[in-house]
């Protein structure tokens, strides 16, 4: 039976869609020790599963994460306090990246600092056309170093640094239209869209977008020549799987692919 109270919620549906939904809306969701832990907690699991497909990040309440809990930070001023819950959030952020299942945001309300850098460490995101993102810690005195991470990696530099020095929001469509999101859709129609992604990616073979994910983030820290080298090794290893013998050698015969379960 699911404890509702749980910061946390996860909900698993058939087809190996794994949705965690960060539950504290009393504090909007904010990325405290205990939401940091239990958001590490589940994706390990996912990470265990093999049998899951994508996994979707969402939030309870109005918003979706302000970032880090301000008031647990200041009631305790120590700088290897600090040093341990920035290496917390960054090792949770880059469990994200190595999962070897897409990540989707759901994104509804507000998205701040290291909760705008969580929809910036998902492989994708669809937002409500009512979510707002900002990286604001500089407002506070405390620049977002942390967020700039996969927040330079999502949108231009300049775009960036305007983001990071003025701690002004965007909307969602200036967000899609930036790359922070991939889609904006009306409140009522922000399922239906995050569904109409879903069901493109469940349609495709587990290993081969595996491989990709993998290939994608490691080829993007290298130079031009070295990830060349890696793309066509990933392809070639791609090519050998079954799932892509399958593939081709159904587009030769006209026909659907049939994937192994």
């Amino acid at each position: 039976m699911t404890d509702t109270t749980a910061p946390v919620l996860v909900d698993r549906d058939a087809r190996g869609v794994v949705t965690l939904t960060m539950n504290r809306p009393a504090s909007f969701n904010a990325l405290g020790e205990e939401m940091l832990g239990a958001l590490q907690a589940a994706l390990d699991r996912v990470a265990d599963d093999a049998s899951a497909r994508a996994v979707v990040i969402a939030a309870a309440g109005k918003a979706f994460c302000p970032g880090h809990n301000l008031k647990e930070m200041i009631a305790r001023p120590e700088l290897a306090y600090y040093q341990q819950l920035f290496a917390q959030c960054s090792r949770m952020m880059l469990s994200i990246q190595k999962l070897p299942v897409p990540v989707i945001a759901r994104v509804h309300g507000i998205a701040t600092a290291a909760g705008c850098q969580l929809v910036a460490q998902c492989d994708l995101a669809v937002a409500s056309t009512e979510a707002k993102f900002a990286v604001s810690g500089v407002n506070f005195g405390l620049f977002c170093a942390t967020p700039s991470v996969p927040l330079l990696r999502n949108i231009a530099p300049k775009q960036a640094m305007e983001m990071l020095v003025t701690g002004d929001f965007i909307d969602a469509e200036q967000a899609r239209e930036r790359g922070l999101v991939n889609r904006v859709a009306a409140p009522d129609k922000l399922d239906a869209e995050l569904e109409s992604l879903l069901a493109s990616i469940l349609a495709k073979p587990r290993q081969a977008l595996a491989m990709g994910k993998e290939l994608f983030y490691r080829q993007r820290e290298l130079g031009v020549e070295a990830a060349y080298q890696l793309a066509s090794e990933t392809m070639a290893v791609n090519m050998m799987d079954a799932c892509a013998q399958e593939g081709v050698t159904a587009f030769a015969e006209k026909r659907k692919p049939t994937w192994a379960a």
